[in-house]
């Protein structure tokens, strides 16, 4: 009897526990009152900045990896207007650059870095609003064609970004 009494306060507690968190998740976000976001299309003006180039569909690809982490992180709904919480900015920066040299002067390694300027409008809590710059990079051998190694540097580099991205505007940290 005792076991089974046991039990049963040891789901309470439980039910409380999940209770008092209130708008967090098990993600760690803090969505406040918010029911949706909208994540608008990330424009790719990496070439207004010296020694960036512009790679097509670039801007595609970067709006729907920012969409699909908040998607699978929150319990918010995707929607293409009026959303509770709304991301934009631009792509600013996607260059090349040598970071290591050899003893016989030649580059061995590069580094693609990878910027975006976001803007994020929280509509349920307004001073939680902001502009600010993220930036993130990948490094390979200079041996290597930056179209052989784009796929994996996309992948780490948007994964990083966006994660940044969804800390600062829904981590409670």
């Amino acid at each position: 009897m005792a076991k089974k009494h046991g039990i049963k306060i040891g789901l309470l507690g439980l039910v409380l526990f999940l209770q008092s968190c209130g708008a967090y998740n098990f993600s760690g976000a803090d969505i406040g009152t918010a029911e949706s976001f909208q994540v608008n299309f990330f424009q790719n003006y990496a070439d207004q900045t010296p020694g960036s180039t512009i790679v097509p569909g670039l801007g595609r690809d970067f709006t729907l990896a920012l969409q699909d982490m908040i998607n699978n992180l929150t319990s918010l709904s995707l929607t293409g207007s009026n959303g509770d919480l709304v991301y934009e900015g631009e792509i600013v920066e996607y260059k090349v650059v040598p970071m290591t040299a050899t003893a016989d002067q030649r580059t061995a390694q590069n580094r693609l870095t990878m910027s975006v300027n976001v803007r994020f409008y929280n509509t349920t809590k307004e001073d939680a609003d902001f502009e600010k710059r993220f930036s993130f990079f990948y490094d390979f051998d200079a041996a290597a064609s930056l179209p052989s190694i784009q796929a994996a540097a996309h992948e780490e580099i948007f994964e990083r970004l966006t994660q940044d991205i969804f800390n600062a505007s829904l981590g409670n940290w």
